[in-house]
């Protein structure tokens, strides 16, 4: 029994370090990793309690690498979106036994496919910039919506930024700053949902030094891929997410 308790926490920890070096190298996906994976060997309490720590710790490290004053650039530059995107995951939070689930997951994960698939094959989605302004607060909206309702709320975030081709590090770093943004809103409220609590905390902050050694091996390969390869490696992994969320809908 006890080499079963251990063989399960090392799962645990290899799954985080992979999650933490994805998210370092390409600056998303780490709950979507862990919690698909966790959700195979852990009860769905502690499998969502173990994320959510690293996953403020990861967030934090990706929003200030480049120190506070970046981050702040960042926040100024794309304040509507960070506005709008808080903004409705607390409106939609209200929704949540109203709205079918599956319906709002398969909605946000075919668009998302499509859209990747189509920038692979190398057709551009480039935004008018005239419109900028506008389409900043419409991703903000959505992902705020399918956030309260879903809890994933980076996918419309991403889209918007490869759409308005912004470099890699601004990219990483606006996700790091929104991310950080909700996973803090997260912890909140999971500590009155009483999901973090005396058992699962020490599990959640037992996972945060693999997450961050991976972030670190992670970070090392960002900084090693060129902004081509780097965009590649991007839309791979958002049509990985937006298929996962249509296999949620489904399953």
């Amino acid at each position: 029994m006890a080499g079963q308790v251990a063989g399960v926490f090392w799962a645990a920890m290899a799954v985080t370090l992979f999650a933490g070096f994805v998210k370092g190298a390409i600056g998303f996906a780490m709950p979507m990793i862990m919690i698909s994976a966790f959700s195979s060997f852990l009860p769905p309490e502690l499998a969502l309690a173990g994320l959510i720590l690293p996953t403020v710790v990861a967030n934090l490290g990706q929003a200030f690498r480049q120190g506070w004053q970046a981050a702040l650039v960042s926040c100024r530059a794309y304040w509507r979106m960070i506005t709008a995107t808080v903004v409705f995951i607390v409106i939609s939070a209200q929704f949540v036994r109203v709205i079918p689930q599956d319906l709002f997951l398969f909605c946000l994960g075919l668009p998302i496919t499509l859209f990747a698939l189509v920038q692979l094959a190398g057709r551009s989605l480039a935004l008018n910039l005239h419109h900028r302004n506008r389409a900043e607060w419409a991703f903000g909206m959505v992902g705020g919506l399918y956030g309260g309702i879903s809890g994933v709320w980076g996918p419309p975030v991403l889209v918007f930024l490869l759409s308005v081709g912004a470099d890699k590090r601004e990219m990483v770093r606006v996700q790091g700053v929104i991310f950080l943004i909700g996973a803090v809103v997260l912890t909140t409220a999971h500590l009155q949902s009483g999901v973090l609590n005396a058992r699962t905390l020490p599990f959640s902050m037992a996972l945060i030094l693999p997450s961050v050694l991976g972030m670190v091996a992670g970070q090392w390969v960002q900084d090693r891929l060129d902004q081509q390869r780097f965009r590649w490696w991007t839309l791979v992994l958002l049509v990985l997410t937006g298929a996962n969320l249509m296999r949620r809908a489904i399953m």
